[in-house]
């Protein structure tokens, strides 16, 4: 049996390109031939060195012809939909596209090539939904949530997501602000540590970020290892986020949050979730009990503070977070797309 699987946007790195690989990987597990499109035959490199995945027996080649010959067609969209030509075909939607005419003629009659239409999260999926006149289905990414293990924890303050001024409003900004204003209020012990990949849309970013954050223990960590990472999720307290601040997710819904894996890694490292109030992120939060969700840079300091300084509440709500993020598991992400093969 041979896939092919496309993604256009494998160099960001990011969540999707994770979700993307994970599925490829699946595939290979299941024993098939799987067939990724790319250029730079040293993207497997990279991805396996940024995620700590397992790649091999995963094809580069340079032109996938959207499924031609191939049994199984995965492709990623980019708010477009392509007409595949595999015999079973695979939309995927990571982000929540709209406002793209999704309900054209020219659309209704390629989905009629298209199998199965899956969605990372429940808010992807109802924003496309409505958008291209569809019933997606919704299978949640996978997180390697077996090689995160928590650590003896420091008073940490962690946030990992692209350094990047494209499409998502990921403010690092914001949290730098935040941060300041608890450590002039008698957190001086405390270190906010913000990490991510700089290698599309950085745009000054990181420069910009740095100097927000002179004379501060604020530390700017680009592209780490997945080795890095795996390490300050178990160190860290809390795990920060302001991604979608001041966005509107109804009229702006590819600004916000549209899942959130490194919060789940972040969890599975017992590191609480003090994370803003949109998108994906209210799915993988249970506000109060595995972490919070806030919608004022107030919540977001008292919220630290008041369980910083409630060593009892913090161990109930690190017990909480390590049995939530098991609800992503890599075996569970398997089992879904088995079932959507049959």
């Amino acid at each position: 049996m041979r896939a092919a699987i496309y993604n256009p946007y494998l160099d960001t790195l990011g969540g999707g390109e994770r979700y993307t690989l994970s599925f490829a990987k699946v595939l290979t597990d299941l024993g098939w031939q799987t067939d990724l499109e790319w250029k730079d035959l040293g993207i497997l490199k990279s991805l396996s060195e940024r995620f700590g995945m397992d790649l091999s027996g995963i094809n580069i080649v340079e032109d996938v012809k959207k499924g031609d010959g191939y049994d199984l067609c995965f492709w990623v969209s980019d708010g477009s939909v392509p007409l595949l030509h595999g015999r079973n075909n695979i939309l995927h939607f990571q982000v929540p596209f709209h406002n793209v005419g999704g309900k054209s003629l020219l659309n209704k009659m390629k989905f009629f090539r298209i199998n199965k239409i899956v969605c990372n999260s429940r808010f992807t999926k109802e924003i496309i939904d409505k958008e291209y006149g569809v019933d997606s289905i919704v299978i949640y990414p996978p997180v390697g949530i077996e090689n995160i293990k928590p650590k003896r924890k420091e008073n940490i303050i962690l946030y990992v997501g692209r350094f990047s001024k494209i499409l998502q409003s990921k403010r690092q900004d914001v949290l730098i602000k935040a941060f300041k204003k608890i450590y002039n209020n008698g957190f001086s012990d405390w270190k906010l540590i913000l990490a991510g990949g700089a290698e599309v849309g950085n745009d000054g970013c990181v420069d910009e970020l740095e100097k927000l954050s002179e004379n501060y223990p604020i530390e700017i960590l680009v592209s780490p290892s997945y080795k890095e990472l795996k390490d300050l999720y178990g160190k860290a307290k809390f795990f920060w986020s302001a991604a979608g601040f001041e966005e509107n997710e109804t009229k702006n819904p590819e600004k916000v949050e549209h899942f959130g894996i490194t919060v789940v890694e972040a969890m599975a490292g017992g590191a609480v979730p003090v994370v803003y109030n949109a998108g994906g992120y209210k799915e993988v939060v249970e506000n109060g009990k595995t972490g919070f969700l806030w919608n004022r840079t107030s919540e977001l300091t008292r919220f630290t503070t008041s369980l910083a300084e409630d060593p009892k509440s913090f161990r109930e709500m690190q017990v909480h977070i390590k049995e939530r993020a098991k609800k992503y598991d890599y075996n569970i992400f398997k089992e879904r797309i088995k079932e959507i093969l049959k």
